[in-house]
């Protein structure tokens, strides 16, 4: 299968960087939005490649320092500038955005085509999301896009564990906060404070239990519902507590649980029926939400079911 857009090999060819690790939903419609981490310590000096020209933007999270950046757009040099870590900057595919690269750079690039910033604006009266705001080479201090950086890339390093759930809020939180931050788009207003209908609530709890891996799209879920996605997801946070990512970890570490409760079970495989990637991950999250480990729980368990 062709891949789309500009992320992950594609992107890392066009940066000269060999590694290229992407994160990827398709929670909005059928656009594909992807979050990729480039890296090269030892570049050898080189003006980056030209990226696939198409309407859709590039946002980047510097994580590391890079003085003196040159930035080129439709073939010239538009700017010269210091680049900061903890900055983010956008870049416009149309405009053949290149740079030169001759130190070392460490940078997350958010892929986000037009179509999925226009999905976050159909609301009713809602305007489309015209061009984004931005001047070639300057910076912003976004500190959403630095916890959303920040966030993503503990499944970046670890694509195994990844909770597709996840990734899709992240990512759809991200698109919202570009189309109104930079693309002018109005915060829609709450349509209905309420949550989702009993029966509603039942068939996503149903769906999401069904599948304890994680990897079911919220589109999905929200298409069975007939609602948009960002209207499930602040729907189903109203009724059950939780965002839908974080209800389907209780659900693990529930699951988990009962199965402790076998005896001679291993960690390993109870992990595995739980949903979780493996023995470390689920000691992770599991102590995470419980305050102590599996094997801890386990031993408090059975000490109190042995005095009974």
């Amino acid at each position: 299968m062709t891949q789309a857009g500009v992320y992950g090999q594609r992107l890392g060819q066009g940066l000269r960087s060999k590694q290229a690790p992407v994160l990827i939903t398709r929670s909005l419609h059928s656009a594909e939005l992807a979050v990729t981490e480039v890296r090269n310590d030892d570049p050898t000096p080189d003006i980056s490649g030209s990226l696939a020209a198409e309407d859709a933007y590039l946002l980047s999270l510097k994580l590391r320092d890079y003085p003196d950046c040159e930035c080129w757009e439709e073939g010239r040099c538009v700017t010269k500038a210091d680049v900061r870590a903890g900055a983010t900057y956008l870049y416009d595919l149309k405009r053949d955005p290149r740079y030169v690269i001759d130190k070392p750079f460490h940078s997350l690039f958010f892929y986000l085509p037009r179509s999925a910033l226009n999905s976050v604006a159909r609301q009713p009266g809602g305007p489309r999301v015209g061009e984004l705001s931005y001047e070639p080479g300057v910076g912003h201090d976004d500190e959403v896009v630095r916890h959303v950086g920040a966030s993503l890339r503990q499944g970046l390093c670890r694509p195994d564990e990844t909770n597709q759930l996840f990734v899709d809020h992240m990512m759809l939180a991200l698109t919202a906060h570009v189309a109104q931050t930079y693309g002018g788009l109005k915060p829609a207003a709450e349509p209905s404070r309420g949550g989702l209908a009993p029966w509603q609530v039942k068939r996503a709890c149903d769906r999401l239990d069904s599948d304890l891996s994680g990897k079911i799209a919220l589109q999905l879920i929200a298409t069975e519902l007939g609602l948009s996605v960002s209207h499930f997801s602040r729907a189903f946070r109203i009724s059950t507590g939780l965002p839908p990512h974080q209800w389907l970890l209780q659900q693990r570490v529930k699951a988990a649980k009962q199965l402790m409760t076998v005896r001679d079970l291993p960690l390993s495989e109870i992990a595995i029926s739980a949903g979780f990637a493996n023995q470390s991950h689920f000691t992770r999250v599991f102590s995470s939400i419980v305050g102590v480990s599996p094997g801890a729980w386990r031993r408090e368990t059975d000490g109190g079911r042995d005095k009974t």
